[in-house]
């Protein structure tokens, strides 16, 4: 930047109150970045040395969006480590992997009309889900489809279930429920 480092960047940023609580995430050509600067500068979300694949940025970037959106949620909040949110806001997707990135234990609850999904999380892997009758994966490939409902993150239910339905980690259960996704839509295409 002609003028202007990114630590002087930061630093203006950080010194103005309507920037202060703006994210920031430092990107430099050196692989030692993170242990060079994390010293000098406090509340940078992330260091990204170049060179980086844009799919590592989307990810860091959308890692950084989802743990603010919860933050927002959990200031809505009606009671104490209970988050509230409606799908449209923050898809089963999101919040899967939100939930994953951050290593968080609870229990997520999902209801779409008279429908109601119960999955456990511990350390952001899900082991446990039921949905009516379905227990573990087909649950949560089911639950993944739902674009529209209401959902509950409880932190306080953390230990609430002990049960193992699941057989993959949480990404496992994510990329099974994508690959059964395109794999419906080619068979609706091809029936046509």
């Amino acid at each position: 930047m002609p003028g202007l480092d990114g630590r002087q960047l930061f630093d203006k940023l950080r010194g103005r109150e309507k920037t202060r609580h703006i994210p920031f995430l430092f990107m430099a050509s050196r692989a030692d970045i993170e242990e060079r600067l994390r010293p000098l500068v406090d509340g940078v979300e992330e260091f990204i040395p170049k060179p980086f694949l844009v799919k590592d940025l989307v990810r860091i970037t959308k890692k950084v969006i989802d743990r603010l959106h919860l933050e927002k949620l959990q200031k809505r909040a009606s009671r104490p480590g209970v988050i509230q949110g409606r799908l449209e806001e923050m898809s089963m997707t999101d919040l899967l992997q939100s939930l994953e990135m951050g290593q968080k234990s609870c229990r997520l609850v999902v209801n779409k009309g008279d429908e109601q999904g119960e999955l456990h999380f511990t350390s952001g892997q899900c082991h446990d889900a039921k949905i009516g009758k379905l227990e573990g994966d087909k649950a949560v490939y089911k639950v993944i489809l739902w674009t529209e409902g209401e959902f509950e993150i409880d932190f306080n239910a953390a230990n609430a279930s002990t049960r193992n339905t699941t057989t993959k980690n949480t990404t496992g259960l994510l990329m099974e429920a994508m690959r059964l996704m395109d794999e419906a839509s080619r068979d609706a295409v091809e029936t046509k």
